[in-house]
């Protein structure tokens, strides 16, 4: 605890400065850094193992009882010197406060769906922009939206601006990243159904449908293309959010708001 980090040599410095540039070399370590004072107290809050915590001397004026808090419940907690520090950040003025994290496993509950369950999830097929994948799963927290089955190929949830983007909801909303996410709507099928958001006016309208009947698992593409034609093959039904202006399409993040606000109302 009264161990100073002063070099930017130093490993647990070099490690964290590698954590926030590298997606591969998260999943290596499992480790995601968690910056700032409220994110780091969520991580601590929903249970997340902290593996080692980082402050500076500013910042331990500044969140006394949130760096106290912390500092009981992980042993490899060290103080920063104030130019070091700045090297294991990606933010441009950081609070002075860090967490190396080790994400929970929630995927569980989604080998729990059965038929006649009410289970309400959603899918991301490709989705590239972490400020909509932050936007994504911070709704779906705040509506209550059951979990999230995220394909491998969409940006990392881990990365730093998804985390700083969730407020906290990538550490406590039930995610599952697949390989092959046509190969899971198809299994989702026999226990619920399965509904591509296309921009399409001969599709039945979002609107329209009723979610409450069982499990239901609603699918959001990729920015630019869509749902792919292997997940779209794979759905049950295609649905599309009805639009009276000019707009060809929404953008990611506020099609999925939409969308999961219908599948909860």
């Amino acid at each position: 605890m009264d161990f100073v980090i002063n070099s930017k040599d130093n490993r647990l410095v070099k490690l964290a400065s590698k954590l926030q540039k590298s997606s591969s070399f998260r999943k290596e370590q499992n480790l995601i850094p968690v910056e700032g004072a409220r994110l780091c107290e969520d991580a601590l809050n929903s249970n997340a193992e902290i593996k080692y915590f980082f402050y500076t001397e500013s910042a331990a004026k500044k969140y006394t009882v949130i760096i106290e808090k912390i500092s009981k419940n992980c042993p490899d907690t060290y103080k920063v010197s104030e130019n070091v520090f700045q090297k294991m950040c990606d933010t441009v003025t950081p609070q002075g406060i860090l967490s190396l994290v080790s994400p929970l496993d929630k995927s569980s509950v989604f080998d729990t769906i059965k038929k006649h369950d009410k289970f309400r999830f959603l899918a991301l097929d490709c989705v590239q922009d972490p400020g909509n994948m932050g936007t994504i799963l911070r709704t779906a927290e705040a509506l209550g939206i059951d979990g999230i089955v995220i394909s491998s190929n969409s940006c990392d949830i881990y990365c730093p601006k998804v985390i700083r983007g969730t407020m906290g909801a990538a550490f406590r909303l039930p995610v599952y990243i697949t390989d092959d996410l046509p190969g899971y709507l198809n299994k989702f099928n026999e226990v619920g159904k399965s509904y591509a958001t296309v921009p399409s006016d001969a599709e039945k309208k979002v609107t329209e449908i009723d979610f409450k009947s069982g499990s239901s698992i609603a699918v959001i593409g990729n920015e630019g293309n869509g749902i792919s034609p292997e997940c779209l093959k794979s759905c049950l039904c295609k649905i599309t959010i009805p639009m009276s202006g000019n707009a060809e399409s929404l953008n990611a993040g506020i099609a999925a708001g939409i969308v999961m606000w219908e599948m909860v109302r």
